[in-house]
Order: structure tokens, then C-alpha cells, then sequence
């Protein structure tokens, strides 16, 4: 994307907070409230933007990516591209949010939406998980059942002994569900081996990420009649081939890999490689589902239910309807100007 002919480019970033409806709980951590960095690329009456997490088991931070993004302030404003972004910074939040702002920028520039510049049909609503915390049994069927319209539930489990309990209590409330487990890198071999024949007659489709950053030998030879899926273990493409052969799925998340850009390209060599395709999230407002909504058109499982945590998910915003989620052109990477 260039600048030629075009007014000059204005960066504004600004970090935002965002409070949750009640404390979320997973291996090793308690969220309570969401920091995000917001990127605002200004050009003329143009405004592309993103938004971006990060990921705090890397110490990728909201304040450490507004740093980097600052340090590349004249870069950005001289016109810089996808491609040269995907140089000049690492994989993470910081340049997740400026990529997914240039793709903004550019339907904005255009006049066509993201997903026509992606070379993809036009989206459609997609079935999304949404995720149980991890906590009593009987609070997690409380959740489940408030979650109008579910059809795809996706359970936090910890390193404690009570996962089975979780898991069969929430399947007898939810028999139709369709259900997939994520232990966070909380589970030994030995630890999910105990689990493993309650999360068969649960009827768990995917288990996801279930030993440490580090563990991937763990996986290999693991009699798993259920599909295992990596997330902690694959930030980017560079990931891929340590893990073939060792688990059938991959989460891909923006924040991870650093933009739609490296995403796409990701979930292109993760299909060559034999690899069922994710697209999960950090959490976040609509502003952040919408690129990975892009992505998510050609993927098996969808877990974009970050906005429903949250207290308040600003204007415009992703429509949740019978455990569906619709991302419209509004929102982000449509021609038409949205709110900076």
C-alpha cells in the first residue's frame, strides 16, 4: 500500500481498559479487566484502525507494543506496508494492530471491503464457541446457561481435580453442545490421562493446548482418541513444522502472529501441512474480532466471543444471535469511514 497521491499519513494510538462482567479464571491467571492498545491511522477523511491485546504470557503487554508502535512513529506516517511491516517488527500485538489498521486504511482507500482485498467471498455468519471460565461446576453451568442461543461452548480447565467434574456437569446441562476443553498448558501426560475418559463420554471434540510451552514431546506417541489443538505452542508459521504429527489443529489469533496479514499466509502453509485451522482471541472488543472474522471464513472452529465479557463494547460492534457471530462491514475493513 503506498501513499502516492494520497494525503499524509497520521498515527494516534491510545490505550484502552476495559472492565468484565465478573472475574475470569484460567490456568494460573484471574483476569478482571482487559488493557488493549488502539491504533489510528488518519489520512485526509480516511481513519484505519486496530486493536490489540497482545500476550501476556510473553510479557507482550499493551504498554511494551505502544512503544514499539512509537518507535516506528516516522515509519508509519512515511507510508510503510504490510509486507515491510511484517520486517520491521516481531510477531505480536504492536504489529497486529498497525497491520489491521492498514487493512482498514486500504478499503477505506479502495472502496472494497477487507474480505474482497483478501481475494475471499463474502463472509457469512459463523458459529462461535463461548468460553466457560474455569470455576465450580455448578457456576460454569450458570454460565452456560446464561449464554443466549449457545450452540458451541468452550471450558477452561486448570491443574486441579476437579476438570472431570466441570466437564460432565456442563454436558448434562448442555446435551446438544458441541464442546471443546482448553487447559491453558495447565495438564501433565499422567494428569490428562486421568481426564481423558470423562472428556470422552462428554463427547469433548477438541482439546486444546493441554501441556506447557516447552512439552511438545509430550504429544508425541499420546493416544488421544480426541483431536488436540495448539495455541501457547504456535505464535506464527515459524511454529508449524515442530508440530506436524504432533497435534491435528492450530490456533491461529492475531495477537499472536501479528496481524490479518501473517494470518492469512499462516493459515495458507498450516492447511498444506495438514493442519485443521482455528481462529481464537485474546479478548477485546468488537474492534479486534473483526479482522479475525475475516480470517475465520475458512476455518473449522471459531472462538470470537472476546466482546461478551465485557462490560461495555464500544460502537459499532459484532451482533452475537443464536450462537452466531456477524461482523458487519461497519464495524471494521469496510469502504465507509467508521469512529476513530
Amino acid at each position: 500500500m503506498s501513499t502516492e497521491g494520497h494525503a499524509r499519513l497520521q498515527l494516534h494510538t491510545r490505550l484502552e481498559k476495559w472492565a468484565l462482567k465478573v472475574p475470569f479464571h484460567i490456568t494460573g491467571y484471574t483476569f478482571d479487566v482487559f488493557e488493549a492498545l488502539v491504533v489510528s491511522l488518519h489520512e485526509g477523511g480516511r481513519v484505519g484502525r486496530g486493536e490489540a491485546l497482545g500476550v501476556y504470557y510473553r510479557d507482550d503487554t499493551p504498554v511494551s507494543m505502544l512503544a514499539q508502535v512509537e518507535a516506528l512513529r516516522e515509519r508509519i506516517e512515511a507510508g510503510v506496508t504490510r509486507q515491510q511491516l511484517l520486517e520491521l517488527l516481531p510477531a505480536g500485538g504492536a504489529r497486529n494492530a498497525i497491520d489491521c489498521a492498514l487493512w482498514d486504511l486500504e478499503a477505506k482507500r479502495s472502496g472494497r471491503p477487507v474480505w474482497m482485498l483478501a481475494g475471499q467471498d463474502a463472509p457469512r455468519p459463523l458459529l462461535t464457541t463461548f468460553t466457560l471460565s474455569a470455576d465450580e461446576p455448578a457456576t460454569m453451568v450458570e454460565v452456560a446457561r446464561g449464554f443466549p442461543g449457545a450452540r458451541a461452548l468452550k471450558l477452561k480447565l486448570t491443574n486441579d481435580e476437579f476438570n472431570a467434574d466441570r466437564v460432565r456437569a456442563v454436558r448434562a446441562a448442555c446435551p446438544g453442545a458441541w464442546i471443546m476443553v482448553d487447559a491453558n498448558q495447565g495438564f501433565t501426560r499422567e494428569s490428562f490421562a486421568r481426564l481423558l475418559p470423562a472428556l470422552v463420554d462428554a463427547r469433548v471434540a477438541v482439546v486444546e493446548q493441554p501441556f506447557p510451552i516447552g512439552s511438545e514431546a509430550w504429544l508425541d506417541g499420546l493416544d488421544s482418541p480426541i483431536m488436540i489443538a495448539a495455541d501457547e505452542s504456535v505464535q506464527d508459521h515459524h511454529d508449524l513444522p515442530a508440530l506436524v504429527g504432533r497435534v491435528g489443529m492450530i490456533n491461529i489469533k492475531l495477537d499472536k502472529c501479528g496481524g490479518l496479514t501473517e494470518a492469512l499466509a499462516m493459515a495458507e502453509q498450516a492447511r498444506k501441512l495438514g493442519f485443521e485451522l482455528m481462529v481464537g482471541n485474546m479478548s477485546g472488543s468488537s474492534l479486534a474480532m473483526a479482522p479475525a472474522f475475516v480470517l475465520g471464513q475458512s476455518c473449522k472452529v471459531v472462538d470470537l466471543d472476546g466482546p461478551v465479557f465485557l462490560r461495555v463494547d464500544p460502537a459499532p460492534s459484532a451482533t452475537y444471535r443464536d450462537g452466531l457471530i456477524w461482523c458487519d462491514d461497519a464495524v471494521w475493513g469496510g469502504p465507509l469511514a467508521a469512529a476513530a
